[in-house]
């Protein structure tokens, strides 16, 4: 609907697309970074459960910011295809709600990268 009421406005509207697609691409880091943390030998019962404790936080949480990111986007873009003005709120807006899915990421990379240990 945007594209045909003003198309001078339809890059500014894909902002919250983008955004969305960032969190995936927080989940594909920590599964390459705990993929490349295998190793057969060491790799103990509290290994694995942090491992899994990991890919559940940065992916819960890129779903929290995700969700966030949609509500956001919509009203968002909606709102911005009435009133230009409200574009710079918008996007102030997506940040902190992307920076959910950034925490996550973090966490998660803190959580990942502990070394190998016993169940004790």
């Amino acid at each position: 609907n945007m594209g045909v009421l003003k198309p001078d406005y339809v890059m500014r509207a894909i902002i919250p697309v983008i955004f969305a697609g960032a969190l995936g691409v927080y989940g594909l880091i920590i599964a390459v970074i705990l993929a490349g943390n295998l190793e057969k030998e060491e790799y103990t019962l509290k290994k694995s459960f942090e491992d899994l404790a990991a890919g559940l936080t940065v992916g819960l949480c890129g779903m929290a910011s995700g969700m966030a990111i949609g509500i956001i986007g919509d009203s968002g873009v909606r709102g911005f295809g009435q009133q230009p003005k409200l574009y710079v709120g918008m996007v102030l807006v997506l940040i902190f709600a992307e920076a959910l899915g950034l925490f996550g990421l973090i966490i998660s990379l803190l959580m990942g990268n502990k070394p190998a240990g016993d169940c004790n």
